[in-house]
């Protein structure tokens, strides 16, 4: 073998290299998604308001909404910029505004469940894509969406599949 080719091969090897350097983030994050998906789902969860405990969760699942529809979660009532905190570790699949919800935050967790936190008041620094820990501070509880007008709450809401579940046996069952 020459060494034009030699030096040819180690250049082609320092390319791979440090493009596995330069990816390494991002296929950390890889791994990390592909277990999350793995895990099963959550038997208990912690409270997302902090300050609340359970013996102050109401169950309004299923109770009349407008335009015929039921409620698919739990508000947890709180003062208004009290810290909404992430139940579970995940992926922020959504930050935005949405004209039920208002402010509102979603994060992919274990098992496939999709975490929804509604009427923030505010957002806090995690963007869609960021991974979080459970504790993570989401944004804080407010009024916003069709919320306006009400006591400020968080609504809470578990989606697996399409499906919604009620969050409030995992919320007390602890």
């Amino acid at each position: 073998m020459t060494w034009g080719r030699v030096l040819w091969r180690l250049f082609l090897l320092g390319l791979l290299l440090l493009g596995l350097a330069w990816s390494y983030p991002y296929l950390e994050n890889a791994v990390r998604f592909v277990r999350l998906l793995r895990e099963p789902p959550p038997t208990s969860l912690p409270i997302p308001v902090e300050g609340v405990p359970a013996s102050r969760l109401v169950d309004t699942w299923g109770a009349a909404r407008s335009g015929g529809r039921t409620h698919e979660g739990i508000d947890i009532f709180a003062p208004r910029g009290r810290a909404v905190l992430s139940t579970t570790r995940g992926i922020v699949i959504n930050k935005g505004w949405n004209r039920l919800g208002g402010r509102i935050v979603t994060v992919l967790g274990p098992g496939r469940w999709y975490h929804y936190y509604a009427h923030l008041e505010d957002w806090a620094e995690p963007s869609r894509g960021d991974w979080v820990e459970a504790g993570t501070v989401l944004g804080y509880v407010g009024n916003s969406g069709n919320a306006e007008g009400t006591s400020p709450h968080l609504h809470y809401g578990i989606y697996e599949t399409g499906a919604a579940r009620n969050p409030y046996p995992l919320l007390v069952e602890r």
